[in-house]
């Protein structure tokens, strides 16, 4: 750090014009991305699923609470953990001021995780966070789509994320699934993304990238300061 560049104004101004033609370029290359991802198929959703949450049962078509797609953020919570992941933790910290933006484009956001509500519903109060949590505890629904995995998946390193890479490592990871109901009440899976596929939803890791430190983070060792919001200590 104390050994980077320093230069004067208009040399300062001439460096980050040539920065600035390509993130303009990244720009476009992203809006493209972007609407590639939306003209992705589609997969008809034909199971039936049950979450449990607050008000009792819902369907998987519940939880669009009235809008017609639907954000699923695959929160990861073990049944046997008595906290959420502290990774995704830092994730859902910047859900609940999306939420009424997100409901005036017709989207509607929720967290789903295998811990049973009781846990769910401890931990959520704990954080301070509004955005809907519904439990898919004894449902197939985090294994069809792709974040939960069997003990022995995972010992015989069997267990597909990701869509192949790379091996979860563990019974539970993160993940966002995106959802669509036509008039027909007809439910479909337009997207999902795992692993690093979810940075782009995270509003603290965008605002470091602009920092001269950035993330901060060694290889093979991302998120080691990560911790929940209220285990940092004092600033």
């Amino acid at each position: 750090m104390e050994q980077h560049a320093v230069v004067s104004s208009e040399e300062w101004v001439e460096a980050r014009k040539v920065l600035l033609s390509k993130e303009k370029e990244f720009s476009r290359v992203r809006e493209q991305l972007a609407q590639e991802r939306r003209e992705l198929p589609w997969e008809a959703v034909l199971k039936s699923y049950e979450f449990a949450g607050p008000d009792g049962q819902r369907t998987l078509l519940d939880l669009f609470a009235g809008k017609s797609q639907l954000i699923v953020y695959h929160f990861m919570f073990d049944p046997t953990w008595d906290e959420g992941c502290p990774h995704c933790s830092f994730w859902a910290d910047h859900f609940d001021g999306t939420l009424p933006h997100l409901a005036a484009r017709d989207v509607t956001l929720t967290a789903v995780s295998r811990a049973p509500l009781h846990k769910l519903v401890v931990y959520k109060r704990r954080m301070g966070w509004s955005f809907p949590w519904v439990s898919s505890y004894g449902s197939d629904f985090n294994y069809d789509f792709g974040v939960s995995f069997s003990p022995e998946a995972i010992a015989d390193h069997t267990a597909v994320y990701n869509y192949g890479s790379p091996d979860p490592a563990m019974e539970d990871r993160e993940g966002i699934s995106v959802f669509l109901k036509n008039e027909a009440g007809d439910v479909f899976r337009t997207y999902s993304t795992y692993a690093r596929g979810i940075d782009m939803v995270n509003g603290t890791y965008q605002f470091l990238d602009l920092v001269p430190k950035g993330r901060d983070e060694p290889e093979g060792d991302r998120q080691y300061w990560v911790r929940r919001h209220d285990e940092y200590g004092p600033a």
